[in-house]
């Protein structure tokens, strides 16, 4: 298994805001068409997440960076070059873990790239395009931890995710004594385990990797494993609206050139450092939802 080390957080990358909304509901958007036809006609509402480093974070200045963030502008103006379009503005939505199916299904978003972790019971909601990225679940605890290296260790300790994610879940079915604490953002998991009000926080290594390295000394990531195997796998993917086949196969193709390309370890090694907790994922290949 792959050691999940994180060398340098590179938050360079910037994008300006073309418009950011943060209403949870009632936005005008282009999404009552489908995604390309928001891609030509110039605008297209992206949903993100603005409080990840490295993935998805809202700067002060009111750039966006972060690996979702590359991903989706590559995807949007790939598409946008490949069909003789101009390249679209982009109006980047905040988007929490638990809002992300309700904005694809009422049309306030034209796809979402937000840590989305494609599964069964999401697919059933909502088009995915990619897998773009491969991560496995993991533990943020503080620095000075020591009863907890991995699952076996959270026994009767209290754990932190967010609502409408799965990790927590996940742990919480492995080992039912562990106590569940749910927030509707991960920092706020964050500050939690920094006022020593929860024991740890579980989600993805690439984001719980971005906390640790936003705040040196303070964290620690360990990886979680179950019979000498990853305890997950965490497979990232573009929500669209529900068969929307065009737009899935459009993704697609961008992602599939973006890993063919090279750029793909490019942004990865700008966000996260190179780190060794991502892999490449499959476009298209959906088959381990089976």
């Amino acid at each position: 298994m792959n050691r999940m080390f994180l060398r340098t957080l590179a938050l360079t990358s910037t994008t300006v805001v073309a418009g950011v909304s943060l209403a949870a509901c009632g936005s005008d958007s282009s999404s009552d068409d489908n995604m390309l036809a928001a891609i030509e006609a110039g605008e297209v509402t992206v949903g993100t997440k603005f409080d990840q480093p490295g993935l998805g974070l809202r700067n002060p200045d009111g750039t966006m960076s972060g690996l979702d963030v590359d991903v989706a502008e590559y995807i949007l103006n790939y598409i946008a070059e490949d069909n003789g379009w101009d390249e679209p503005s982009i109006d980047w939505r905040e988007t929490p873990s638990a809002q992300r199916e309700t904005l694809i299904q009422n049309g306030e978003v034209d796809l979402i790239a937000a840590t989305y972790s494609i599964n069964a019971s999401r697919a059933e909601s909502v088009n995915f395009g990619g897998p773009y990225l491969l991560t496995h679940q993991a533990l943020l605890v503080a620095e000075d931890e020591a009863e907890i290296t991995g699952l076996e260790g959270l026994d009767g300790k209290i754990l932190c995710s967010v609502t409408g994610s799965t990790p927590a879940q996940k742990v919480k079915e492995a080992l039912p004594s562990v106590q569940l604490q749910e927030f509707d953002t991960y920092s706020s998991c964050v500050e939690a385990l920094r006022q020593g009000n929860i024991d740890a926080m579980t989600t993805d290594a690439t984001i719980l990797l971005g906390y640790s390295a936003q705040a040196p000394g303070q964290f620690k990531v360990l990886e979680m494993e179950q019979d000498g195997e990853p305890f997950t796998n965490e497979y990232y993917g573009i929500g669209l609206t529900k068969d929307d086949t065009e737009g899935t196969d459009a993704v697609n193709a961008a992602l599939t050139e973006l890993h063919e390309s090279g750029e793909f370890d490019v942004l990865v090694d700008k966000n996260l450092g190179g780190d060794e907790a991502v892999s490449p994922g499959t476009p298209g290949d959906l088959s381990f939802l089976e």
